[in-house]
């Protein structure tokens, strides 16, 4: 908490970072994080238009069983840019790049993170990244997954010329990733304030710094496999493919080691979001902080061993396959400390039913039914019928979108008030959450069934006699109705902007420092350091009429002062 934190006024036009500097170079060359945060958002929702506008082509394509709209090369395509941009350019520098960047140097009461010029460059690599990606679109072609599994895609006849850009762009978008993360540990390792001891960070700090450290210990790993991969496929040097002396599974326990712990940089800092919500939003103490804190950090160190159950068809020893799938087990325990003490937080709590916390409790939701079913994965009898089926697909997508995404997106609505210093509409917030919520179910559930009855994933096709159209044609209405929610998301974010009512200091009743500056945030965000008290002690909060906001209680003292007694 601030010394003082009082309602404050609202900035004049040259006092918040939005208006500080004007003009096209003061954004393209700006070292204000808050600036590389926005445009990171941007960057980001941008490619997730462009990612979303291939799922909708993926799922146009199966509503009839000879496929409706695309030849079977031309699916390929669609559902391989589709996982590559969703991926690589959204779900994992979403939370982290964009809301990461704007808020973690204002929880910590800093200007700004430790190196403002790597942040920087750390966007534009992204950006060069995007470039390449996109470029495989129209270089001649992707089709050969997101995994860019070989010998897809070394093989120079059945992968397109695509495979390189794609390659180089997901190397560089690995050095964003990396700098990013080194970054944000040093951040908040050297600026945390003074009183802002480990335990008394907030809780999405420390998601935050955990997923830092999964992003610099583990990208490296992907960045120099995918390195060789495009080395293999120019040069036919012998490291993957087979007629070459390489070993494509040698591939995979590449790719893996990597990937499952990527799996955590795009679902850890969404649990740190759903933390804040819950506990702000139901404006009750966090109930288990320090569990909840070593959670984060307990899912790190598992996401580095669990990488094998990935690979239990793929000719591993039976002896390997079952310690990846004890070891996959053990994943549950911390990620069911954080659910039960979410759960926990909410019991007698004083809940707000706005949209953030409507984010916050389908979080959970989702969640559980993703995790739920990854107990079915990794047990090995059942792997064994589900592997390679779409219900992979449903278990994937409950955890990356329903959990991941859902997550960013309730973290936006959080923060969107500070960000841009308006409110949007409440009631088309919560309209938008219906209809995501009832059409995400119905888009990824009906897959639970198509893989259960033995429906193949990423096949163009299917057979018209097996039962599984009307299952389609559920999932892509789903699809549909989900589209049009986030569109009008987009409306109504758009719309505050120019028309929104003007956002109080504290409109939630927050208690981590980013609340006691004005909003927007002014360009060094604090005139002075501010003090600290406890991030999630809302009893010293109350309500204004007057400014539509949270202020301070008038006979509760304030951190750094006397007590009246």
């Amino acid at each position: 908490m601030t010394g003082d934190p009082r309602p404050l006024e609202q900035p004049t036009l040259t006092d918040n970072y939005l208006t500080y500097t004007r003009g096209f170079l003061s954004w393209a060359l700006t070292l204000d994080h808050k600036r590389i945060g926005l445009m990171y958002l941007c960057s980001v929702l941008l490619a997730f238009l462009l990612g979303g506008i291939f799922a909708l082509l993926v799922r146009t394509q199966l509503l009839v069983p000879e496929g409706l709209i695309m030849d079977q090369d031309d699916y390929n395509q669609a559902f391989t840019l589709h996982g590559g941009i969703m991926v690589f350019l959204v779900i994992i520098p979403s939370t982290p790049a964009a809301l990461g960047n704007f808020v973690l140097p204002i929880m910590l009461g800093a200007k700004d993170v430790a190196f403002p010029r790597l942040n920087l460059m750390s966007y534009y690599l992204w950006v060069i990244g995007a470039i390449f990606m996109v470029y495989s679109i129209f270089g001649g072609g992707l089709d050969t997954g997101w995994t860019f599994y070989t010998p897809y895609s070394i093989d120079q006849n059945s992968a397109m010329g695509g495979v390189i850009p794609a390659v180089t762009g997901a190397f560089i978008l690995g050095f964003s990733s990396i700098f990013t993360g080194m970054n944000f540990i040093v951040t908040i390792h050297r600026l945390r304030p003074k009183g802002m001891t480990w335990f008394r960070m907030p809780l999405f700090l420390w998601s935050i710094y955990a997923t830092a450290v999964i992003q610099v210990l583990a990208t490296p790993v992907l960045g120099i496999t995918l390195a060789l991969l495009a080395v293999e496929r120019a040069f036919g040097i012998g490291i993957f493919d087979p007629t070459l002396g390489g070993d494509p599974v040698l591939y995979q326990h590449f790719f893996w080691f990597y990937s499952h712990p990527a799996v955590y940089i795009m679902i850890l800092p969404a649990m740190g979001i759903v933390s804040e919500l819950i506990a702000v939003h139901s404006h009750r103490h966090i109930f288990g902080y320090s569990f909840i804190a070593w959670s984060s950090v307990a899912i790190a160190m598992f996401s580095f061993i669990v990488w094998g159950h990935h690979m239990f068809t793929s000719g591993q020893s039976p002896l390997v396959n079952v310690v990846f799938s004890f070891i996959t087990f053990s994943v549950a325990i911390p990620s069911a400390v954080k659910v039960f003490n979410w759960l926990a937080t909410m019991y007698k709590g004083a809940i707000s039913w706005n949209t953030p916390m409507l984010y916050g409790m389908g979080f959970i939701f989702l969640f559980v039914i993703g995790g739920l079913t990854g107990l079915y994965l990794g047990t090995l009898s059942t792997d064994i019928h589900l592997h390679d089926t779409y219900f992979v697909v449903a278990h994937f997508h409950y955890v990356m979108m329903g959990s991941a995404l859902i997550g960013f997106i309730g973290g936006l609505h959080h923060w969107w008030p500070k960000m841009i210093g308006k409110m949007y509409n409440e009631n088309a917030g919560r309209v938008a959450f219906v209809l995501f919520f009832i059409g995400y179910n119905m888009t990824f559930f009906t897959q639970f069934m198509l893989g259960s009855h033995g429906m193949p994933r990423r096949y163009a096709t299917y057979p018209a006699d097996a039962g599984f159209q009307m299952y389609h044609i559920i999932s892509t209405i789903g699809s549909y109705m989900m589209a049009i929610a986030f569109f009008m998301m987009a409306a109504y974010f758009i719309s505050s902007i120019f028309g929104g009512r003007r956002a109080a200091a504290n409109p939630w009743g927050g208690r981590s420092l980013e609340w006691q500056c004005t909003s927007p945030p002014p360009h060094d965000n604090f005139s002075e350091q501010p003090e600290v008290g406890d991030c999630y002690d809302f009893s010293v909060l109350r309500w204004d009429e007057a400014t539509q906001g949270y202020v301070w209680r008038e006979d509760v003292d304030r951190p750094g002062e006397k007590s009246h007694a």
